[in-house]
């Protein structure tokens, strides 16, 4: 059992800056939600919720994250204006993605991508 607006899985990325990867996901993937303390922060990005937890009882964990958007060349740039390293600039591939890959100040790699059902074999 899952609450409503819940996918089966949740990814769940912990830092020691909550606020600033809050912010960082605001600005780059339009991400709605709020930091609470004492608690996980829950943001959505598009239908997709990620939970944000401070450092403590755990280590600082990043993640390795696939985020499909509408444009992934101008999500790439805000990501890159936001700080973000870029590690792969937008590419189309073969299997119909164009993608770019960022890697945020927190240390968690984004492959930032939009769908084309055109190209796709």
């Amino acid at each position: 059992m899952k609450p409503d607006g819940w996918s089966i899985l949740t990814p769940r990325i912990v830092t020691a800056d909550v606020e600033g990867l809050a912010s960082f996901l605001r600005t780059v993937f339009g991400a709605t939600g709020d930091v609470h303390p004492g608690r996980p922060a829950v943001l959505r990005i598009g239908d997709s919720n990620v939970m944000l937890s401070g450092v403590g009882p755990r280590p600082a964990t990043p993640a390795f994250l696939y985020v499909y958007v509408a444009d992934a060349d101008a999500t790439w740039r805000r990501a890159v204006e936001a700080g973000a390293r870029s590690l792969e600039a937008p590419i189309d591939t073969p299997y119909g993605d164009r993608r770019g890959m960022v890697e945020d100040r927190w240390g968690n790699v984004w492959q930032i991508a939009t769908f084309t059902p055109t190209s796709r074999p």
